[in-house]
């Protein structure tokens, strides 16, 4: 008895996850411990705009096993578990613990988004919002002169604005507790006033003096002490290569990017898991209109314009893509279901390595299975908007998009704000309103604690880089042939070239940081006694990076960890900007 009487205990706190119907209205069904939650019960009604929390389903219904086939069962996943490698392990999205929350009904439906049992993510609009929105409610949303594009760094393009095609001077010197530092002064006479940019590792600083406060010119150092009085080098040394303006440009410019890539997911009724969701093949019409919202389709193979990863020489990444071109930036859409689909990969990691390195991700809804903010697992995905298609007012007969946002809790909200409610039957303001949530998504979250670490290491490299190719071309200048090396392939890459975005600019300064040392002759720390030299492929160029992520550990993710041990070498022209 004792023996049944556990197998029974350990069969009630068994996970299910269970998707069903309750009266007119769809809903998640958790089996929870019958210890915690053996008091709850189900909502009588649907009209409370909410049910309660969920109870295990009834005893009467669960199957009883016995106890050896439970321990077979047991067996049976354990050698499964031991079969699995890692990397299954880190790409695998895992049902969530089991709910212990209240779930809000709108209007018969469930939300769009629900957020994971440890938390970690804010959603927009909260729940408690959503209990009164209707799809028939009048629209009070903000008009598309007011959806303003964020600008990722605002003082980028100072420099070429003020210093590059006018007469102007700079300076460089690598200070013992800030390391390496590149000055520009530039006296502007008109005016009488002095205007200086500081280059650091943390940042840029900016300042303008009138020439009045000194009774001389200050020289290269007084004028960085007043910008940043922590600077305590005694000495700058001028830059006379003639083409300094092009790589500080480049270096001042290097996070501005015209150019978004944005992952777009089709979640289909039922379907929870990372899995279902990116093992979709088909599309409905309903997709393939909101897909024709928010650019046009293009065949890849020869595409000119930006590609965002994709191939187009090879067709190795499908042969159709979505692109759109948006108040002067282009877009290119990672269409989850026109990717290559593999048979027998429930994980499908061909598609996993694009939508999974994206940033901001849309998902597309059909049905009224809610989107679970962590459920799929990536280092890089921070944010998702989740729209779901609805019957608009009975009296236009017009079909509405209701919209969703989900984010990290470290990402610092964005807009433009969503409308109350937040439906939108205006297609080409449905558009304006996700593009706009979209690019601003992605420049926000590179304020999150992992971008913004990731982001200091690159601008510390690509500093580094141009402080010593800036001193290195000064001096061959000045008549030291022993310096003198090929212009470096990378430097000489304009931002018109259209570079890729923040995982391109990663990249891009470690092929930079290898090239000034190697050819500049200039010897690099490594941890052994021999230097290191880059890797090239049979052609002799350089070899383009991958980047491989897992959420194996719920810790925090260094900078050093991206910059090294997750980087692995692999020539592949998908891979390119």
């Amino acid at each position: 008895m004792e023996r049944e009487k556990r197998n029974d205990m350990s069969s009630s706190r068994k996970r299910s996850f269970t998707f069903g119907a309750y009266g007119s209205s769809h809903f998640l069904v958790y089996s929870v411990d019958g210890d915690t939650c053996g008091d709850e019960t189900r909502p009588e009604s649907a009209e409370g705009n909410t049910l309660d929390i969920l109870d295990s389903p009834p005893r009467d219904r669960q199957p009883s096993h016995p106890a050896s086939s439970n321990q077979r069962d047991t067996e049976l996943f354990e050698i499964i578990e031991k079969l699995q490698g890692s990397r299954i392990d880190e790409q695998r999205c895992e049902f969530p613990l089991p709910l212990k929350s209240r779930l809000l009904t709108i209007g018969g439906e469930l939300p769009l988004i629900l957020a994971p049992k440890l938390g970690g993510y804010w959603i927009d609009p909260p729940l408690e919002r959503l209990a009164d929105v209707s799809p028939t409610s009048s629209c009070h949303g903000l008009e598309p002169e007011s959806y303003d594009i964020m600008e990722r760094d605002a003082e980028a393009r100072i420099y070429h604005e003020f210093f590059r095609s006018r007469y102007h001077h700079s300076f460089t010197a690598v200070d013992p507790s800030l390391g390496p530092l590149v000055l520009s002064v530039r006296l502007e006479e008109e005016e009488s006033k002095l205007r200086v940019i500081l280059r650091m590792k943390e940042c840029s600083l900016h300042g303008v003096f009138s020439v009045s406060l000194f009774p001389n010119i200050p020289s290269a150092v007084e004028l960085a002490k007043m910008l940043c009085d922590r600077v305590t080098v005694s000495k700058f040394d001028v830059v006379g290569y003639l083409k300094a303006p092009e790589l500080i440009a480049t270096f001042d410019e290097h996070r501005v990017s015209p150019n978004f890539k944005f992952g777009i997911l089709y979640q289909k009724n039922g379907q929870l898991t990372e899995e279902d969701i990116l093992c979709n093949t088909q599309e409905s019409e309903e997709f393939k209109e909101l897909l024709s919202i928010l650019g046009e389709t293009i065949q890849l193979q020869g595409f000119a314009g930006f590609r965002g990863g994709l191939d187009v020489c090879h067709g190795q990444t499908g042969r159709e893509a979505i692109f759109t071109s948006f108040h002067g930036r282009e877009i290119m859409f990672h269409v989850a279901t026109r990717l290559p689909f593999t048979e027998g990969d429930p994980q499908q990691l061909q598609r996993k390595r694009h939508i999974g390195n994206d940033i901001v991700a849309l998902v597309y809804q059909e049905g009224q299975t809610p989107f679970l903010s962590d459920v799929i697992k990536s280092h890089f995905l921070h944010c998702f908007l989740v729209v779901r298609r609805t019957p608009g007012p009975e009296d236009t007969g017009k079909t509405a998009y209701r919209v969703s946002v989900t984010a990290r809790e470290d990402v610092p909200p964005f807009g433009p704000f969503l409308p109350d409610p937040p439906i939108f039957t205006d297609c080409s303001l449905l558009r304006e309103f996700l593009l706009t949530k979209l690019i601003n998504a992605e420049i926000s979250c590179y304020k999150a604690q992992r971008f913004s670490r990731l982001e200091l290491r690159t601008r510390s490299l690509l500093l580094e880089s141009l402080q010593v190719e800036l001193a290195a071309r000064s001096k061959c200048m000045m008549g030291n042939p022993s310096l003198c090396a090929p212009p470096s392939s990378e430097g000489a890459r304009g931002v018109t070239e259209g570079t890729g975005g923040f995982i391109e600019n990663f990249k891009r300064a470690i092929r930079v940081r290898s090239h000034s040392f190697e050819t500049l002759g200039v010897t690099r720390k490594t941890s052994g006694s021999a230097a290191q030299k880059p890797k090239t492929d049979k052609d002799g160029e350089g070899v383009g990076f991958v980047f491989v992520f897992s959420d194996k550990s719920p810790g925090h993710l260094s900078a050093d960890s991206l910059g090294s041990a997750e980087l692995k070498d692999q020539a592949s022209p998908q891979d390119e900007t």
